[in-house]
């Protein structure tokens, strides 16, 4: 049995109160995680200020640098055991850990390393009456606390996504993970013991959401600023929570994204697109492709062969590296993905393939095993082509003229992303334009550079993060007049 403890001013320490930890892919007893509540926040932010006014904040940029590269250098060194962490938390198969997830946590502390080094600030000269002039130049602040509220889907990626920029810009943070995956933000407390990251810099307390960690750190006088991944609804509840103190926030929510397959696509590598776009990690994908819009023409051929693929996947071991589907995160999502399913056939859709549970033998039948889903033969106001399933499951419909297909992709609340496949470049510009999302792929999919500003438009998320736009957030940029 494991013990996922806090990580509180540079030590691992117990709570009170504890819930238990299951792996998704069998329902095996993981261990206990202890809770956070009011009195483990109170001292993750007493110890996250002193930080701030202590070595923390002596720290030269160099020195952050440094120590931000060996950050990165120690998760790679320990990169079997975040590897076999995140397995077990979330069931995913190893090749989606090895080859995806665990390697960006490091590239995400190396590339804000760089940037932090590499982005200049302002400066002007002004003119003034006497002809002498004055000089304006700006310096970046850190802005204090972060509280860094994390997803399940990929915890470390996305919580080493905000923690790299908010200690490169020299805050200190608060993280409160998941409580379905506690495991590898626990972990990271060990490497930034390893490293000689000053105590109180990064702090993990363990918790869930309402009357818990989540909600008291979202609440706190002493967090400065909020960044967090996850539902519109949750996201919503935090920024009622970050109001009194006119405290920043830092959004990526919910997704409903769209597809758009033209005639004139390379149509392998469309397919083999989408396979990605829709049963990576379950569906688990805040970027994920759950509508699919393809040109007429090639319609059957798409869905047939997007289905063939489906059915292909082969579920299971998480430790076998021909794994290529996972499970769903718990029980209750489980239920809610199959909700849907049931309201799919209810609204009158044609189930190409799946639709229902997974039947799975040995282990894997505790389980929370759905069959990946391709539905077609429902209109747009229907609520599993509006909705957020997030789960493996996407409808395909046809569509005929450009102008129908934008109209299509924009009518949702939701503006995440959307993947456009089409050999007229012409025509991908004018749809990369048109098309209201944050992020758009041309002939690809989940391609990131990670100095490009990342983020969602409608209901999808608030602000920008990624290179520069990251120390947008997590600075506070000072203006500084020099009267010559």
């Amino acid at each position: 049995m494991k013990e996922f403890k806090h990580f509180i001013n540079g030590n691992f320490v117990t709570s009170k109160q504890t819930f238990d930890n299951f792996c998704p892919a069998n329902g095996r007893y993981l261990g206990v995680v202890y809770e956070g509540l009011e009195s483990e926040v109170d001292l993750a932010a007493e110890a996250a200020h002193a930080a701030l006014r202590g070595p923390w904040g002596k720290f030269s940029l160099d020195e952050r640098v440094s120590i931000l590269n060996k950050i990165a250098d120690e998760i790679t060194r320990r990169f079997d055991d975040f590897v076999e962490a995140e397995m077990a938390d979330t069931g995913q198969p190893r090749s989606v850990m090895e080859h995806a997830f665990i390697p960006r946590a490091a590239a995400n502390f190396r590339i804000f390393s760089d940037v932090i080094k590499s982005v200049p600030n302002e400066s002007f000269m002004t003119d003034t009456p006497d002809g002498a002039g004055a000089l304006n130049y700006t310096r970046r602040a850190p802005k204090g606390v972060i509280g860094v509220i994390c997803p399940w889907n990929a915890p470390l990626l996305l919580m080493t996504w905000k923690v790299a920029p908010a200690l490169a810009c020299g805050n200190t943070v608060i993280v409160k993970p998941s409580e379905e995956t506690p495991a590898t933000a626990t972990l990271l407390g060990e490497v930034m013991q390893a490293v000689g990251l000053p105590d109180g810099v990064y702090n993990v307390v363990h918790g869930k959401g309402e009357k818990s960690a989540g909600a008291f750190i979202t609440a706190h006088p002493k967090v400065d600023a909020i960044t967090f991944t996850g539902e519109t609804r949750t996201g919503t509840s935090i920024m009622k929570a970050a109001a009194p103190g006119m405290r920043d926030v830092s959004f990526e929510l919910g997704g409903k994204n769209a597809g758009i397959v033209f005639a004139d696509c390379d149509f392998d590598k469309a397919i083999d697109s989408f396979v990605r776009s829709v049963f990576l990690n379950c569906g688990q994908v805040c970027l994920g492709t759950e509508r699919v819009y393809v040109e007429r023409s090639i319609f059957t051929r798409f869905v047939n062969t997007l289905a063939d693929r489906a059915r292909a996947l082969k579920p299971g071991d998480f430790n076998d590296k021909s794994t290529t589907l996972g499970p769903l995160i718990s029980p209750q999502h489980k239920e809610k993905v199959l909700s849907y399913y049931r309201r799919a056939v209810e609204e009158g859709a044609n189930i190409v393939t799946g639709g229902d549970v997974m039947e799975m033998e040995g282990e894997w039948v505790g389980g929370n095993w759905v069959q990946p889903t391709i539905w077609t033969g429902l209109p747009e106001t229907a609520s599993v082509v509006q909705e957020e399933i997030f789960g493996p499951c996407c409808h395909i419909a046809p569509f005929d003229k450009e102008d129908e297909v934008i109209e299509f992709a924009n009518a949702s609340e939701y503006g995440l992303s959307t993947t456009i496949w089409t050999s007229d470049l012409s025509r991908a510009h004018r749809l990369a334009a048109a098309i209201e999302v944050g992020i758009t792929w041309v002939n690809s999919w989940f391609l990131r550079d990670l100095r490009t500003a990342f983020g969602g438009s409608k209901q999808s998320g608030i602000g920008r993060e990624g290179g520069v736009h990251s120390l947008e957030f997590y600075t506070e940029l000072r203006n500084i007049c020099i009267k010559l």
